[in-house]
Parts: structure tokens; C-alpha cells; sequence
């Protein structure tokens, strides 16, 4: 605290400013004159300006307390209202006075007080001798509560950005409190640090999402600085090289939502791909599903490091603005449109060891593709999942990738024996296993987490899956949550790229309003809503789609009163052409209660944000068919016969061996049964029955036994 005297000015002022600048901290309490006003960290950046602008005016320290100087007045004058404002106002005020001055001959600031007894009021003048405002800053400065003038402010941002030139910063993240309502600031900044840290990585939180949460914002804004330039330079490196090829169209790149957004836009947001992988697998899944009329499906992809679970519900993805990555404890929010999709460090790669007490854990240490499982002879030590996979039969050491690669069985049993089976009293096979026992259950906590979780029946969904691994393990999942159908897509090593085939441009805008539902204005939500379809139907524009191509959606963030967190709901248009308040209601608490298991129809509802979708129509690829056969496959799509280890047996099982591609539609056969094709492996187990589908699909109807 600053305490003054009557008139005067603390005597160690000097001291006390150099010390508090040079010290971290966060609230200033100021009783001059008995004018008690709170202050925050405004008042740091003000002395800071007093002390810079004495430098540079060569007014020693001592001396630039009578630089300012406090009217004498008598009595106390109490002030009403928001001490935060007020106090940020006052040193507003003070700043633009100091900028007002600078290169004055004489150097001057007064403050005054006066209280007007008779209207109750009290009035604030500074006066400076410096060389005025233009009466348009002013105006400004007014509107915006007594605010720094704009060219007090670029300089602030200018010396900043020069202190991280100096510095030498790639890469520099914005945000301003209130830019998902008011984003000019924040693009002036961006400007300015462009300007003066050319070739510099800029961020502005308002391009990535226009809502409120600040925190997230700003964290989103952040991990896109962090990815950026790193992202931005290969997607160029990409972009040259494809033109130097003699690449004349478009190139796109795949967003977390599945969309497609323009090369340009991605090497701006970069953050927006983040689920660019998983998000293109369930836009591939979607299409499929449509196409073989199953609108509920689980869209699983297995690769080498993780295995990522979404749903398809009634035909349509379900999406999220927001996600956590990463674990609990150390999660990043990114607020950002993407499918709603849930992750396990899971995969073929995943590592498997025994810790204290002798209990196995597999993952979320990988081995990578480099030295990779102890199988890839790859100078790999540590037995995975897929070392698992080989021991028990289920990959061929002589055919994997249709025998471009080699694998060696007994480096993976050694390693098996030595790290696994002899700690825990066990053979290879069954310390193997094992090992797939644990993964299977860690798989399904994915699964899970995007049905039971949300509400839905996971038994009634199809199961689409997909990935190098995913296909091994795909009946034990199934089994693992009680799923009764499961479908091996034409190609599931490749299915995400093939999934990508399908997404159409897409771009999604969010702006927070904060309105109850039942004093909603249906034309100010039109006036949003417009707003934003028509900056999508411009920016779908530039890629010379056809009017006719272009689809809007809406939806609403949606809350009871007195709720913190909102659901996102879907609502047709005609809600808002009928003005149709109780169904817009109704359908809230439909979700609400399939999101929660609960709902609340008689309590009151806000919309937080509402969203706008616009989709550009891409022209679609042809569908993959194969050739129709008889029930029982022809002799030559049989491959071979082998041992292949399946727990309900307990012990290895003579197990056919199928080539995929010389699989008809039609043809049908039980389990056990090994599917192989050049990137994967289909375990059948036991008990199932597989169908091959008119398109080549693999569909799949699991059997009761749990093996």
C-alpha cells in the first residue's frame, strides 16, 4: 500500500516504484489524498511509462515526481462504483497524459478533484501541457471506459514485440480478454507484431474460436503457436513440391471435425488438424454405414501407438467444441469444433512390463515403428502387443505385408521368456496372452467412453474397425462390451486416407450470447446466425463451389439455468422459422437426457453460443466392389492351414487362413479363422460367423464365447 499525505506524495515514492517494478506484484492498494482507489497490475505499467518516459527526457528520478502533481483540495471524497474500473480508468487517464507530454519543454500533469455537492458528483480533471488529443482518439478513449488512445497502445505493443525480437521468438500467441466479441484488437496486435518480428509465427485466439473461457482460448491460441511453425514450413515444403510436380488442383487438408479446409487456412490454424487422422476414419465409417443402412456404428481405428473410438448416432458423427489432451493432471483444453472421439495409449507397438508386485502393464509406452517390436529385428528389446500377436499365431512371420517384411518368432519368444513369462511364473504363449487380455480390456475403456459414457447402448451399435491392429483385436473387443456385430472395411490399413475421400470443405463459426431461452429475441439469434452463414458462404466461395453445394447447419450450446458446462444441440432450421421456443426446448432436453441419463423439462434454459456449420459438397469417389461369389469361397482364397492359439480352446487351433482379396461377395465361413490381405490381419474367433458384403466388407457376427 501507497500512502500519502495531505497534499503530498509519499516521500520514498522513487524507492518504492523501483522496488515494486522490480518485484512480482499483483495488486497495489493507493490511498493519495485520500482518494482510495484498487488497483492491479495497470498501475506497474504506469510507473514503468513514468520511469521510461523520465529516461528518455533525461528527468532524473527524483525529479519526475513533480512531473505529476495532486491539486491541494480538503475533505474526503467517497467514490461509488466498480473499483476496478475506476482505478483502471485513472491510470488510463494518467498514461495518456504522460503520452501527451513526451518531448514537452515543460513537462507537467495535474490532477484535480472536485465535488459537486449539489448534483452528487465528483469531477476528475488531468490536465497536461503537452500537445492534445485529436478529437477522434478521444471520442474513442471515452467510448472505451477512459481507455489508453490507440497510439499509447501500439507503443506499449511495439516494445513488446521488440523485447521478443531481441529475444529471438519464432512464435507468439494473442489474446485478449473479450476478442470472442470484439476481435479489432486483437487482429491491430497481430499486425503489429507482424510488423516488427517479420517471418514470425502469430496467433490470434479469435481465429481459432470466437467464445467465451478464456483459459481455453488462450490455451488453444498456444498450442497453435507451438505447432505452428513447424507445421505451417512442411505443409510449404508439401505445397512446392507439389507444384513443382506439376500439381494443378486443389490441395486441402483434413480438420479434427473431418472437413476439408483450404492448404492456406490449415498452415494458419494448425491446431484444427490435431484429430485430422481419427476424424477422417469416422467420416469413412460414416459412409459406409449410410451406405449398407446402418445409421449407429462405432468407428474404431487401432494403429502402432493408440486406439481412438468415435460414434456415428442416427447417421451423423457426434462432435464436441472442446477437448482435453493429454492426461488429467496435465491436460491441455483446446476449444475447438472436432469429433467427439476418446483415446487409449494402446496399440501394436505398446510396450509391455512387469512392474512392482508382479503386475503386467501394457502401454502407453510404445516401441514405435523405430527399433519397433522385438519381431521387426530392428535392435527392439521389449516384447508389444504385436510380439504377442506373433507368438500366439496370429501374425505369419513368412507373410507379413504380404512378405515384404520378414519377422523373426524366435527373437520375440526370447524376449517374451526373458521380460514376461519367467517373472511372473509363466510360459511365452501364456505370458503373450495375457498381454492381449489387458490390451482387449484397455481398448474397450475407448469404446465405452463414447457410448455407456454418453448414454447409448453400445450392444446395438455395429462396430466399424479399422487400422493396421484393429482388425486383431476386433472380436475380443466385441465380446469385451457385449457388441454383436463388427464390420472390417475393404482395406482397414488404409482406411483413414480412404476415409478422406468423402469429407466435404467445411468450416464451423461459434459466437457466445448468453440468452435465456424463454425471453429469446428470434431476430437478434437470426442476425448471428446470418452473420456467420455468410462468412462461411464467402469463404466456400473462394473454392468455386456451386451455390447449390453449399449446406448450413445449426446448433445451439445449450444449459439449464444455474449450470456451468453446456450441451451442443442440433437444431433445424424451421425451429427458428416458426419461432418455435418449446420445441427448440424440448429437443435440449431429449439430448441432455441421452448425454446425462437425465433431464429437466419443467426448469429454464440458456443458449451460451450458438454455431453454424457450413459444408461445401465435394464431388465423392466410386465405391469399392467386388466380384459376387458362391457361400463357400473358392479354393484358391484359401491360403493355408496353422496354429493359432484362442483362449477358449485353451491350447493352439488348426486354423484356416483366407486371402482377402480373392474373397467374393457372398462367400461366408466360421471361426477360427485368420483373414489376411497386405496391411492387416482379421482375427475370427470361435464361435463367429463372417459374410462377405456386396462392396468387400468383412461383416462380422460375434459369437457368445469370451475368448
Amino acid at each position: 500500500m501507497l500512502s500519502g499525505g495531505e497534499p503530498t506524495i509519499h516521500p520514498d515514492l522513487p524507492r518504492l516504484l523501483d522496488e515494486l517494478v522490480a518485484r512480482n506484484i499483483v495488486r497495489i492498494l493507493i490511498n493519495t489524498n485520500g482518494l482510495k482507489i484498487a488497483s492491479d497490475d495497470a498501475l506497474l505499467e504506469l510507473t514503468e511509462r513514468m520511469k521510461q518516459f523520465g529516461q528518455a527526457n533525461g528527468i532524473a528520478a527524483e525529479q519526475l515526481l513533480r512531473v505529476i502533481q495532486m491539486a491541494e483540495r480538503t475533505g474526503t471524497l467517497p467514490m461509488r462504483g466498480n473499483r476496478e474500473l475506476l482505478s483502471q480508468a485513472l491510470v488510463n487517464l494518467v498514461d495518456n497524459a504522460l503520452e501527451a507530454i513526451d518531448g514537452s519543454p515543460e513537462p507537467s500533469v495535474r490532477i484535480s478533484t472536485l465535488h459537486d455537492e449539489r448534483l452528487d458528483i465528483i469531477r476528475l480533471e488531468v490536465a497536461d501541457t503537452g500537445h492534445g488529443i485529436e478529437p477522434a482518439a478521444r471520442d474513442q478513449c471515452a467510448r472505451e471506459r477512459l481507455g489508453r488512445c490507440a497510439r499509447g497502445r501500439q507503443r506499449f505493443v511495439r516494445a513488446l514485440a521488440r523485447e521478443l525480437k531481441a529475444k529471438h521468438i519464432e512464435a507468439v500467441a494473442v489474446l485478449l480478454l473479450h476478442s470472442y466479441r470484439n476481435p479489432d484488437h486483437e487482429r491491430r496486435v497481430k499486425a503489429i507484431l507482424q510488423e516488427e518480428i517479420p517471418g514470425a509465427f502469430v496467433t490470434a485466439s479469435h481465429e481459432l474460436s470466437q467464445e467465451y473461457r478464456e483459459f481455453e482460448r488462450v490455451s488453444t491460441a498456444v498450442a497453435n503457436s507451438y505447432v505452428g511453425p513447424r507445421v505451417s514450413e512442411y505443409l510449404g515444403e508439401l505445397e512446392h513440391h507439389l507444384s513443382d510436380k506439376g500439381f494443378e488442383g486443389d490441395f486441402y487438408a483434413v480438420q479434427s471435425t473431418g472437413g476439408l479446409f483450404p492448404v492456406e487456412h490449415a498452415r494458419r490454424d494448425c491446431v484444427r488438424m490435431l484429430e485430422s487422422g481419427p476424424a477422417a476414419g469416422v467420416i469413412g465409417a460414416q459412409a459406409i454405414c449410410e451406405q449398407l443402412g446402418m445409421p449407429d456404428s462405432i468407428a474404431f481405428d487401432m494403429g502402432g501407438t493408440t486406439a481412438k473410438a468415435g460414434v456415428i448416432s442416427e447417421g451423423r458423427p457426434l462432435t464436441t467444441g472442446s477437448a482435453l489432451i493429454g492426461g488429467y493432471e496435465k491436460a491441455l483444453p483446446i476449444q475447438i469444433p472436432m469429433m467427439d472421439i476418446f483415446e487409449v495409449g494402446t496399440g501394436g507397438g505398446s510396450i509391455a512390463r512387469v512392474e512392482l508386485g508382479n503386475s503386467l502393464r501394457v502401454g502407453p509406452r510404445s516401441a514405435g515403428s523405430m527399433p519397433g517390436p522385438v519381431c521387426y529385428g530392428r535392435d527392439g528389446t521389449e516384447p508389444t502387443v504385436t510380439d504377442a500377436n506373433l507368438i500366439l499365431g496370429r501374425l505369419d512371420e513368412h507373410n507379413f505385408l504380404g512378405g515384404e517384411m520378414p519377422l523373426y518368432l524366435d527373437r520375440a519368444k526370447q524376449a517374451m521368456e526373458e521380460k514376461i513369462a519367467k517373472p511372473l511364473g509363466l510360459d511365452a504363449t501364456k505370458a503373450a496372452d495375457g498381454i492381449l487380455r489387458i490390451a482387449v480390456t484397455q481398448m474397450s475403456h475407448a469404446v465405452k467412453a463414447v457410448t455407456t459414457e454418453r448414454g447409448l447402448d453400445a450392444g446395438s451399435f455395429t462396430m466399424v474397425v479399422y487400422g493396421g491392429a484393429g482388425p486383431l483385436h476386433a472380436s475380443a473387443i466385441a465380446r469385451e462390451i457385449g457388441i454383436r456385430k463388427v464390420l472390417i472395411p475393404h482395406a482397414p490399413g488404409y482406411f483413414s486416407a480412404y476415409g478422406m475421400l468423402f469429407s466435404d470443405l467445411r468450416y464451423d463459426y461459434v459466437r457466445s450470447v448468453f440468452r435465456r431461452l424463454d425471453s429469446l429475441s428470434f431476430d437478434e439469434i437470426e442476425a448471428y446466425y446470418k452473420e456467420m452463414e455468410d462468412e462461411g458462404r464467402a469463404a466456400i466461395g473462394a473454392s468455386q463451389i456451386r451455390p447449390e453445394e453449399i449446406v448450413f447447419e445449426r446448433a445451439a450450446d445449450m444449459r439449464y439455468f444455474g449450470q456451468e458446462h453446456a450441451v451442443t444441440v442440433d437444431l433445424p432450421h424451421e425451429f427458428f422459422v416458426s419461432k418455435d421456443r418449446a420445441a427448440i426446448k424440448n429437443h435440449f432436453d431429449e439430448v441432455h437426457k441421452v448425454r446425462y441419463g437425465t433431464s429437466a423439462p419443467k426448469e429454464a434454459a440458456d443458449i451460451v453460443s450458438l454455431r453454424v456449420t457450413v459444408l461445401g459438397r465435394m464431388k465423392k469417389p466410386p465405391r469399392n466392389a467386388v466380384e459376387t461369389g458362391e457361400a463357400k469361397p473358392d479354393a484358391q482364397a484359401l491360403r493355408a492351414h496353422k496354429p493359432v492359439y484362442f483362449r477358449s480352446a485353451g491350447d493352439f487351433v488348426d486354423t484356416p487362413v483366407y486371402r482377402r482379396d480373392l474373397l467374393k461377395s457372398g462367400n461366408e465361413f466360421h471361426g477360427p479363422a485368420l483373414v489376411e490381405e497386405h496391411a492387416s490381419t482379421t482375427v475370427v474367433q470361435p464361435g463367429d460367423s463372417v459374410k462377405v458384403d456386396l462392396y468387400g466388407n468383412l461383416q462380422i457376427s460375434i459369437g457368445s464365447d469370451r475368448s
